[in-house]
């Protein structure tokens, strides 16, 4: 039996969609995602193969043959639909409506057979495939628990918030039985290991101090999809200025800050999303250079004399204070009056931010790893989205229309490409970094691995 630590334990209802490194650790295990997201490309999941017509408005998704909850249950096309139903119709853990119900608003979503959902819009649709890999397909157990998937694990025993364990179903990779414990300290999940207690322990990132990466321990890291970053008021105040954003971009060292306060266990961003996600490859860029002295020369003829609001929660991000008191020092430093107002209630701090309360500039964690929902739901004028913050700028919208517009991955690839160069030019947030995740297992443990999602890979 492989025990491991994870900082939660937990299965959400099907209506919840997280970015939780330990839920999606679990979901991964018990359950199976639509299609498999890997570095801004999907692969088959629970969809077996799936077609398109020529102008991408039309999609076929094949169940995979043999697909079978763990209850016996052959999952069919209908399963999924309720699926999808639930989703669109819920809110999120901050109570606010899913996107997911916006990106689908006119798409007609039918079962053609057992084995076969059809997806039909009037406009093309190419973003499906980056939704559908967001949802993992449960149901609810006799107890009324969401535990029962057509993954490799099924559930044989569960305490919410104190552990699982799960055993392997015939034919499936990986060790017979895997015990998951909740230790919410990452201090206290290595030392789980080093006490023999666990096998392995995930998110040790989290530990108060820099990590020691002891040789007795293997070790995995992985740079995650999420961007540590500030909104900037596009729609009043001093960021109203392109010259402004460009301008506080330069003024704060993130390298430093991916060095000091992460440790180490950070890389600087360069745009909107991280190189991991579609596009970031093809668009090739580096980050904004540090520079104060440009900072000073793009904010020569602006007004400066107003104080700047810079809002923040006391976490998600991680370190979001200490992040917070280095920008303000970094943007002084610059000629910038800075003040920090801190919010303590986290869920409100989020609704705030979505109705646009948000000062000047408010750290946030921008986690999608789906380029299309982060220029739909952040960045596009046209949609306006929650997230949106009064960014406007033609070219970027005629890019996101673009990309939109194309259905084929190669080609798409290189219309988001042409978002994120231009998104780098004329930059709607404060770029920051991007945390890396980080695991630790007995030397002699095999079959681990971390993703850019920092899901705990188990094979």
């Amino acid at each position: 039996m492989l025990t491991i630590s994870l900082e939660k334990i937990d299965f959400l209802p099907p209506t919840r969609v997280t970015d939780d490194t330990s839920v999606l650790t679990l979901k991964n295990l018990v359950f199976e995602p639509l299609l498999r997201w890997d570095k801004g490309s999907v692969s088959p999941g629970l969809f077996s193969h799936w077609t398109h017509t020529e102008d991408g408005c039309n999609w076929a998704f094949h169940i995979r043959e043999g697909a079978v909850f763990h209850d016996g249950k052959r999952c069919v096309a209908e399963d999924i639909i309720s699926f999808l139903n639930g989703i669109l119709d819920a809110v999120d853990t901050f109570g606010m409506k899913w996107s997911y119900a916006r990106y689908l608003k006119d798409a007609r979503i039918s079962a053609d057979s057992d084995a076969i959902l059809c997806v039909s819009n009037p406009k093309p649709i190419a973003d499906i495939v980056d939704i559908f890999s967001e949802f993992y397909i449960c149901r609810l157990d006799a107890n009324g628990r969401p535990v029962l998937g057509t993954g490799r694990y099924r559930v044989s025993d569960y305490e919410p918030q104190k552990n699982v364990l799960l055993e392997k179903t015939n034919g499936a990779s990986g060790p017979d039985r895997i015990l998951a414990l909740a230790e919410k300290h990452a201090d206290m999940r290595y030392e789980q290991l080093r006490s023999g207690y666990v096998d392995a322990a995930s998110n040790l990132e989290r530990v108060d101090k820099a990590l020691d990466f002891s040789p007795d321990y293997q070790w995995g890291k992985a740079v995650n999809t999420l961007s540590v970053m500030y909104y900037l008021n596009c729609s009043k105040g001093i960021f109203q200025s392109p010259a402004a954003r460009l301008a506080v971009n330069h003024a704060v060292d993130s390298q430093a800050i991916a060095d000091g306060i992460f440790h180490g266990l950070a890389v600087p961003s360069s745009t909107v999303v991280s190189p991991f996600h579609m596009g970031a490859v093809q668009a090739n860029l580096s980050p904004i250079p540090f520079d104060r002295q440009k900072a000073r020369r793009l904010l020569d003829g602006l007004d400066t004399s107003a104080e700047i609001e810079l809002r923040t929660p006391t976490f998600m991000p991680e370190r979001a204070p200490e992040i917070s008191r280095f920008v303000a020092e970094s943007l002084e430093a610059v000629g910038l009056k800075v003040s920090i107002k801190t919010e303590l209630d986290r869920p409100e701090y989020a609704r705030q931010i979505g109705r646009k309360e948000m000062g000047d500039m408010a750290i946030f964690d921008s986690s999608p790893h789906s380029t299309y929902r982060i220029l739909n739901d952040k960045i596009s004028s046209a949609t306006k989205a929650v997230w949106w913050q009064g960014y406007h700028d033609d070219e970027t919208e005629a890019l996101i229309a673009a990309a939109n517009e194309t259905a084929e991955n190669s080609d798409r690839a290189r219309a988001y490409a042409r978002c994120l160069r231009r998104l780098q030019q004329n930059p709607p947030w404060l770029y920051l970094v991007h945390p890396v995740d980080v695991f630790a297992a007995r030397k002699n443990q095999r079959g681990l691995s971390i993703d850019h999602k920092g899901t705990l890979n188990i094979f």
